[in-house]
């Protein structure tokens, strides 16, 4: 007798088999997510300026933006209370965090609005005021545009909850000195090619999220010609030049938006059942599928499991948080820790892990992206296009790796890690996709 051994694997809990039978029935399914993947690897991703929120997306005194699905104060977790109490001082709304976080609580003249309602990403908390600088991108072929807030570099951070002084004083040098700085250089070099630099990022051992080291390398190669000669005092230029250099995630909050505007390419086919966005907010997990438009699917956002920085432990990691999720939905980040294996060196696991990783993925998603590829798969294409309808059959969820921020309002990072989405994300998404078939 011969013996073939199987993978197999029960699909996810709670799942509606007469609703996964008719998704899977629907004639327009295979077309529509054939053209999604085709529009999420088409797209182009071109750093054209550096601007205001306020002339960017349009922001207005008083409303904020910040990760992951919809959110009030009442349900905030301690990172992005304390991201949004960084904001209100910043913005000059109150005088000290108690005074913020009465206004906030009280709500009065304070709108807060997912980042991804106005084709933005913000990573960790995510939140954005309308002072703050924004970098924007272009997809060329589609037209779309996209925008991400600039990286503060690590620890105590805005966008990991933190709101002290010195929190506060990097966010006004940024506004003051870097992004006017950026602004320049970048308008005249008109354009940089940030979909290229990821491809080439995969291949120098970078993943697109928790690994940026090459990436930031090479997106400040391209920006120092004109940095250096920007219209600003020597000690100004030399500051931006050797605090961009010093941020090994300087490339990720243009990694963000590139994966952003790939993602908008895909999304609202009918009858698609590929996952266009993955967004945390610290308290819910929520996607977004292209045949479903602009509902939200959540659940309760899980919390990583990983490596802390100091004396940090798992007690003290909120759940997790941000839009940089953004990533594994167009094909980086988690999804290719194969092309990344030193990664584990800060999110926890080992290289097994990594390769392993990404190779489950494959069997999750639509098809492997042309131009991202992994040297050690034999320059396989990174797994593109997360399909609902796989999630659910396999029960395979997909792999997301992470920054950790601490639950505690104004404590900041104390970690990174791994994670995955809840399961009813998925299982919701399926009945919502059944209900259009």
């Amino acid at each position: 007798m011969t013996v073939t051994e199987a993978r197999w694997q029960p699909p996810l809990a709670g799942s509606d088999t007469a609703a996964l039978r008719s998704v899977l029935l629907d004639q327009r399914r295979e077309a529509a997510n054939k053209l999604a993947f085709d529009r999420m690897t088409a797209a182009g991703a071109d750093f054209v300026d550096v601007r205001p929120a306020s002339e960017a997306v349009g922001l207005d005194k008083g409303t904020f933006l910040h990760a992951g699905p919809p959110l009030d104060w009442e349900r905030a977790s301690g990172p992005m209370k304390g991201a949004l109490i960084g904001a209100m001082l910043f913005e000059g709304m109150a005088d000290t965090p108690e005074e913020a976080e009465a206004k906030l609580a009280a709500g009065e003249g304070i709108t807060l609005e997912p980042c991804h309602h106005r084709d933005a990403v913000g990573p960790m908390a995510g939140v954005v005021s309308p002072s703050m600088w924004m970098y924007e991108l272009h997809d060329p072929v589609h037209d779309n545009r996209s925008w991400c807030s600039l990286n503060e570099g690590l620890g105590k951070v805005l966008r990991y909850g933190a709101y002290g002084p010195e929190v506060i004083e990097r966010l006004q040098w940024m506004n003051s000195v870097l992004g006017p700085l950026l602004q320049q250089a970048i308008r005249k070099a008109e354009r940089i090619d940030i979909k290229a630099i990821v491809a080439q990022m995969l291949q120098m051992g970078d993943e697109g999220h928790n690994r940026n080291r090459a990436g930031s390398l090479m997106l400040l190669r391209e920006l120092l010609p004109n940095l250096i000669t920007a219209d600003g005092s020597p000690s100004d230029i030399a500051e931006a030049v050797r605090f961009s250099g010093a941020n090994e995630h300087f490339f990720l909050n243009l990694g963000m938006p590139a994966c952003k505007l790939a993602t908008l390419a895909a999304h609202g086919i009918p009858g698609s059942s590929i996952v266009t966005t993955m967004a945390r907010n610290g308290t819910d997990f929520g996607i977004r599928v292209s045949g479903t438009g602009e509902q939200w699917f959540t659940g309760p956002a899980n919390t990583p499991e990983g490596l802390f920085l100091g004396s940090y432990g798992p007690e003290d990691a909120n759940p997790d948080i941000g839009d940089s999720a953004i990533t594994e939905t167009g094909g980086i980040g988690g999804v290719a820790m194969a092309a990344a294996p030193a990664i584990v060196k800060f999110v926890g696991g080992d290289v097994p892990f990594a390769l392993q990783a990404t190779q489950r993925m494959y069997a999750i998603t639509q098809g492997e992206h042309p131009a991202y590829q992994i040297p050690i798969l034999e320059f396989r294409g990174t797994p593109t296009g997360i399909d609902v309808t796989k999630v659910v059959r396999t029960g395979i969820l997909p792999q997301i790796n992470t920054g950790m921020a601490g639950r505690v309002a104004g404590v900041g990072q104390v970690g990174a890690g791994l994670v995955n989405p809840p399961e009813e994300c998925f299982t919701a998404a399926l009945t919502a996709l059944a209900a259009t078939s």
